[in-house]
C-alpha cells in the first residue's frame, strides 16, 4: 500500500517516495542519503555538487557523478584549489559534467576557501557539525509536506550567511539545506521510510568531530 510520501516497492519496503523507483535513485536513497558524514573529501564534493545542481534535478548530477569525480580530482581541495585557466578550459570541454563555466569556477574558489576552513577549525566537518541543528529546529514529523513547507531553515540560512561571507558562493540556504540533509546533519527520510531507523541509529551512534 502506499502511503503518503512513501513509495513501496517490489522488495516490501516503504521508502521516501522521492526516488521515483529508479534503480540508481534507490540505490542512492538506500546507501547513502541522510547517513553522517564526517569526511572532509565527502563534504565537500557534495557541497560543489549541490552546486552544480542549481537549477537541474539531483538525479541529473547523481548520473554524472563519478564523471564529476574524474573531472575534479576527486575532489581533492587542495589539489582543486591550485585549478587555473588550463583546468577550467579542460572542464568547459568536458561533456560528462555540467559546463557551466560560473559554477566551474566557484568549485575552485571554494576549495580554496575550505582549506581555509580547515586551517581555522581543523576540519570542514568540525564545521559544519558545530551547527547541527537542535531538536527545536526540528518538525515533529518528518513527512512530505513538513519537508516541502521548509526548503530552507534557520541553521541553513545562517550557514549561508557564514559561508558567503567567507567567500563561498553558490552557497544559498535551500542548497546548504539540501547538503545538510544528505549529509546526515538532519534525518529527513520520512516517518515510515525503512532507512529512517537506521539513519537515527547512525546519529546517535557518530562521535560528532
Amino acid at each position: 500500500m502506499e502511503i503518503e510520501g512513501l513509495l513501496t516497492g517490489e522488495d516490501g519496503l516503504a521508502r521516501c517516495a522521492w526516488h521515483g523507483g529508479l534503480d540508481d535513485y534507490r540505490r542512492y536513497h538506500d546507501e547513502e542519503w541522510g547517513y553522517p558524514v564526517t569526511d572532509d573529501i565527502r563534504l565537500f564534493e557534495k557541497i560543489c555538487l549541490e552546486g552544480f545542481q542549481s537549477g537541474l534535478s539531483w538525479l541529473t548530477i547523481l548520473r554524472k557523478r563519478e564523471n564529476f569525480r574524474a573531472a575534479f580530482d576527486g575532489f581533492d581541495v587542495h589539489k582543486v584549489a591550485a585549478y587555473g585557466d588550463d583546468e577550467i578550459a579542460r572542464c568547459l570541454a568536458d561533456a560528462g559534467i555540467v559546463r557551466h563555466r560560473g559554477k566551474i569556477v566557484s568549485t575552485i574558489n571554494n576549495a580554496k576557501r575550505a582549506i581555509e576552513l580547515q586551517k581555522e577549525f581543523g576540519s570542514l566537518a568540525r564545521y559544519f557539525w558545530s551547527h547541527e541543528p537542535g531538536p527545536d529546529e526540528r518538525p515533529e514529523v518528518v513527512d512530505r509536506a513538513a519537508i516541502a513547507a521548509n526548503p530552507t531553515t534557520p541553521t541553513s540560512i545562517w550557514l549561508s550567511k557564514d559561508l558567503k561571507k567567507r567567500g563561498w558562493s553558490f552557497v544559498g540556504p535551500t542548497t546548504i539545506y539540501a547538503f545538510m540533509q544528505a549529509m546526515g546533519l538532519v534525518n529527513d527520510h520520512f516517518e515510515g521510510c525503512h532507512c529512517r531507523p537506521k539513519a537515527e541509529r547512525l546519529r546517535a551512534e557518530l562521535v560528532r568531530p
